[in-house]
């Protein structure tokens, strides 16, 4: 959605992990070097037959800029996310699931919220 802000995201290119996947998208929108930790969530959204895998990662250096494919990013303490500027809910449902988790280790991933399709 035009004008909104949401995550680094892409499609795998062929004989790419899911990992490095998420990190050659972060690359290509933001110019964002990544470590990329472990899966936060995988999210069904079944009316654009898509399935998304969220991952936990440290960017590397604070370091990013608006790639080709992106109009602007940015980084955002959390009481500055512009939550009415989400572009998508499955982007707010991982935002809250990461502050659920955020410190801990050994958190199992998350599937959609009960009821919840993705439709916006």
């Amino acid at each position: 959605r035009k004008g909104y802000w949401t995550l680094p995201a892409g499609y795998m290119e062929m004989n790419e992990s899911a990992a490095e996947g998420a990190a050659r998208e972060a690359w290509e929108e933001a110019f964002a070097r990544l470590e990329i930790e472990t899966v936060l969530a995988v999210y069904s959204i079944p009316r654009i037959s898509q399935v998304q895998i969220i991952f936990r990662a440290q960017l590397t250096t604070p370091d990013i800029a608006a790639g080709p494919e992106s109009a602007e990013v940015g980084l955002f303490r959390w009481n500055e996310i512009p939550w009415d500027e989400i572009a998508f809910p499955s982007v707010r449902w991982a935002l809250n699931h990461f502050d659920e988790v955020r410190g801990q280790t050994g958190f199992a991933a998350r599937f959609n919220p009960p009821g919840e399709t993705g439709d916006y």
